[in-house]
């Protein structure tokens, strides 16, 4: 299996509450709660290493509170790169619904100082090689600028890796100037970016032509259980999901973002990829919580997706 390296610039402690339904301004209370180590790339390492690759994850973490992570890290067998900073890491707050509404309240994160963002580079310059793959996913932290992101995603690229990048607004939009490897946008993410709608189709492939020109090969736009349409090089897919009951929709793109990348670094068919892909972000959203469990349930998920060429009605 692929040896592969993610970087959550501004990780979190996700408290998921779930309750019947959220009313404002009234005592709610809840049924369950949950707390994980958590952000983008952290959630991708977590369903990667459950497929059977090696991850190292890295990034920066607050110094006041590191014991959900290093847990983490010490149990998924993670090799731990972050880079601590002074203060805690930032938490984020997901109200479940029953009826699978979720309501996110994110925190701001620590402000991270260029002697630190120095430190990162330096310690990637180090590590980076020989990985099969860089996953750079998340928002970014206070001090970080979206130029420095793009510099970051160039000196990856520089080091001879495949980037593969998931991350949303200014930072989105200057990163891709870069030329990642590969983006997993959804339709608002990437409308935002490129300034125009890409609603349909043909507006997507238009935009996937000339991303594809700015030497971004995959582009891979999720549109949650309407499915996904993935644009490669001289190739459009899209996958429709199978239904499935609803318990949480936080970790769904890191999930498929996992399975594309499992699926392209393991030499799988298109069709293959997408998927299996599809189903491990379908399988995400019955459950509280990141990883892949079940085999069986996997499997069976799998056998409901349908994959077809967007050429195709």
């Amino acid at each position: 299996m692929a040896k592969i390296l993610t970087l959550t610039l501004n990780p979190a402690l996700d408290l998921t509450v779930q309750l019947p339904r959220l009313e404002a301004g009234q005592v709610n209370r809840s049924d369950e709660m949950h707390t994980h180590a958590a952000g983008k790339g952290v959630n991708v390492a977590q369903v990667l290493a459950d497929l059977g690759h090696q991850l190292t994850v890295s990034g920066f973490l607050g110094e006041d509170n590191l014991q959900a992570f290093e847990t983490l890290f010490a149990k998924r067998g993670f090799v731990d790169a972050f880079i601590r900073v002074p203060g805690e890491t930032r938490s984020n707050i997901k109200l479940a619904e029953s009826d699978g509404r979720i309501t996110d309240i994110n925190g701001p994160g620590p402000r991270v100082s260029e002697a630190a963002q120095q430190a990162l580079l330096d310690r990637l310059d180090r590590i980076a090689p020989g990985h099969d793959a860089v996953v750079v996913a998340g928002s970014l932290p206070q001090g970080v600028s979206p130029e420095w992101l793009q510099a970051l995603i160039l000196r990856l690229k520089n080091l001879g890796l495949n980037v593969a990048l998931d991350t949303s607004g200014e930072a989105l939009r200057v990163a891709l100037k870069a030329g990642p490897w590969l983006i997993k946008p959804n339709t608002e993410e990437l409308a935002d970016a490129l300034g125009c709608e890409v609603i349909s189709v043909a507006a997507q492939a238009d935009a996937a032509s000339r991303l594809h020109a700015q030497g971004i090969e995959h582009v891979v736009i999720s549109h949650g259980a309407e499915g996904v349409n993935w644009f490669s090089v001289g190739s459009a897919l899209h996958a429709t999901p199978p239904k499935v009951s609803v318990a949480s929709t936080v970790g769904a793109g890191d999930s498929l973002l996992a399975g594309m990348l499992h699926g392209l670094l393991s030499a799988d068919t298109p069709e293959q990829t997408l998927r299996t892909a599809t189903a491990i972000a379908a399988m995400a959203v019955t459950q509280i919580g990141f990883g892949m469990g079940d085999a069986t349930q996997l499997a069976r998920l799998e056998q409901g997706v349908r994959v077809r060429r967007l050429t195709e009605k």
